[in-house]
C-alpha cells in the first residue's frame, strides 16, 4: 500500500470519530496507517479506497478496524497510587455506606477495561476486604476491542504480565500453571465482560465507582466530556471516578469535584 492520502486520511479518521469517538490527527496520523496498512495486508487489499468501500459496507470489518486502532497497554494494579487510595479509603468507605443502608451491593464499572488486568485488580481488593457469600459483588467490564476481551475472559496471563501482583494476592486469587497464572473462578464469578463502544449508552447506571483510565486520551474535547458527564449520569449519588494519572476534567463543564486521597486525584458525585 502506498502512503495514505490526505483524502484518505480524513475519509478514515472521520469514519473512526463518528462510530466510536476516538480521534486522530496529524499527531498520531503514523498509528492510523500502520494499523490500515496491517489490516489491508491481511485483506489482500491494495488500495485505501477499496479498503473503505469494505468497511462501510461490512459491519464485521468496522468492528475489527476499530478494534485495531485502540491501545491496549495495560498492566496488574496499573499506578499504585490510585490502588492504595482505592484500598485504603474509598473501597471501605462505600462499603460501610452501602452496610449502613442495609444493602449489601458493590457496583463497579471498569471502561475499557482491555485485557482485564484491572477489574481482576479490583476484584482482588474487594475480595480481600468483604466476603463475596454475604454482598452482591458486581463488576462490569467494558471494552471495544473484542480481541482484547476474549483474553480477560480467559482470565490466563503469562509470568511476565503478573508484574505488581502482590504475592499474598497471587496466592490467593490466582492458580499457577506451566508458563503462568490463571484467575480463580471466585474472582471471575464477580465480573461481567462486555463488548461496549463508549459512543453508546449501555443503559447501565448506579455504580458506586467507575473506573476509565487511560481512555478518555484517545477522544477528542467535546467527546471526552460528553462521555465524562455520561459518567456523572451513571454513578450513584455520592460516587467516585478514577481517570488515569494524566488525564484531568481541567476546563471540562462538569459537576464532577476533585478529590486528592493518598496522593493522587479522583473525581467524586455529591449532591445535597
Amino acid at each position: 500500500m502506498a502512503e495514505l492520502s490526505e483524502n484518505d486520511f480524513i475519509r478514515f479518521k472521520d469514519l473512526i470519530h463518528k462510530e466510536s469517538g476516538i480521534f486522530f490527527d496529524s499527531m498520531n496520523r503514523s498509528i492510523l496507517e500502520s494499523r490500515l496498512k496491517e489490516r489491508m495486508r491481511q485483506k489482500e487489499i491494495q488500495t485505501a479506497e477499496e479498503y473503505y468501500h469494505n468497511v462501510i459496507s461490512d459491519k464485521k470489518e468496522l468492528e475489527t478496524l476499530l478494534d485495531s486502532v485502540t491501545t491496549n497497554l495495560t498492566k496488574f494494579f496499573r499506578n499504585e497510587k490510585q490502588f492504595y487510595a482505592f484500598r485504603k479509603n474509598i473501597l471501605p468507605e462505600v462499603i460501610e455506606r452501602n452496610r449502613q443502608t442495609g444493602k449489601k451491593t458493590l457496583k463497579i464499572w471498569s471502561a475499557g477495561c482491555s485485557t482485564g488486568e484491572e477489574p481482576y485488580s479490583i476484584a482482588c481488593e474487594i475480595l480481600n476486604l468483604i466476603d463475596p457469600v454475604s454482598w452482591k459483588i458486581s463488576i462490569l467490564s467494558s471494552d471495544i476491542s473484542l480481541k482484547s476481551l476474549m483474553k480477560a475472559k480467559a482470565g490466563y496471563y503469562p509470568k511476565e504480565r503478573i508484574e505488581g501482583v502482590p504475592e499474598e494476592y497471587l496466592k490467593k486469587f490466582f492458580i499457577e500453571e506451566k508458563e503462568g497464572y490463571r484467575i480463580k473462578d471466585e474472582v471471575k464469578n464477580n465480573i461481567r465482560f462486555d463488548y461496549h463502544n463508549l459512543k453508546h449508552d449501555n443503559g447501565e447506571r448506579d455504580f458506586d465507582i467507575i473506573f476509565c483510565r487511560n481512555v478518555i486520551i484517545y477522544f477528542d474535547k467535546q467527546e471526552q466530556e460528553r462521555i465524562v458527564n455520561h459518567f456523572y449520569k451513571c454513578l450513584k449519588n455520592p460516587g467516585h471516578l478514577f481517570l488515569g494519572h494524566s488525564e484531568s476534567l481541567f476546563g471540562m463543564q462538569t459537576f464532577f469535584k476533585p478529590l486528592k486521597v493518598e496522593g493522587t486525584f479522583i473525581y467524586s458525585k455529591k449532591e445535597d
